[in-house]
């Protein structure tokens, strides 16, 4: 029987990997940031970050604190061939293992609502960032379309699937966020909140 993680690889694989790209260009696009260094948090087998790395010319250091995950992740980058543009790190977004004002770029997408303390999570982000680097956390699927292409397989599989996910990203959900980043110490963000997901857009703030 396969493990958590690699049947969390094959849903990616079957289920949302359309989304990945299209995701990556939007925040590519957005924050403008196309070189340095992103940091992909709860990188799950990878596809965020191979995205980004074929929308832009970034290097990119995937980090989770699930060893197996980071194992396939590793599997997933050497079979696109990304091995020279990606690193593996393991590590907590509690505690992340790099150095202040470090990172152009740090994007999440799905874990967000798994980190157990929100408001030193954010502070942690915020403190690698460098002068000018942004952060793109949440959840989303990039088109309506795609959204509801997903929606309709998830369905399927998991009849519970629809409120799992209003739960996340449903009315309402964005603004539990606008005290937790004010907490953070985070001056300056962008609650961007639409029918394909939900996204905290923020720079770095000054420490």
């Amino acid at each position: 029987m396969s493990s958590p993680a690699e049947q969390f690889d094959q849903l990616v694989k079957e289920v949302f990997a359309p989304c990945y790209p299209v995701v990556a260009r939007q925040i590519v696009e957005k924050t403008g940031i196309e070189q340095g260094l992103c940091l992909d948090i709860g990188c799950g087998s990878g596809f965020l970050g191979m995205a980004i790395a074929e929308a832009s010319t970034m290097t990119v250091r995937m980090m989770d604190n699930d060893p197996e995950m980071l194992a396939i992740c590793q599997c997933n980058v050497d079979y696109r061939h990304l091995d020279d543009r990606i690193q593996i790190q393991a590590g907590d977004v509690h505690k992340i293992p790099l150095a202040d004002a470090s990172v152009q770029l740090v994007v999440s997408r799905g874990s967000v609502f798994f980190w157990e303390d929100q408001v030193q999570a954010f502070r942690e982000i915020n403190r690698v960032l460098a002068p000018g680097g942004m952060a793109c956390i949440g959840g989303g699927f990039g088109t309506v379309e795609l959204k509801q292409q997903i929606d309709r397989e998830m369905q399927r599989r998991d009849p519970e699937w629809s409120e799992h996910l209003r739960g996340k990203i449903g009315p309402g959900t964005p603004e539990k966020y606008r005290p937790i980043l004010q907490a953070a110490g985070i001056k300056h963000f962008e609650i961007d909140h639409s029918p394909a997901g939900l996204w905290l857009v923020f720079e770095r703030t000054e420490l």
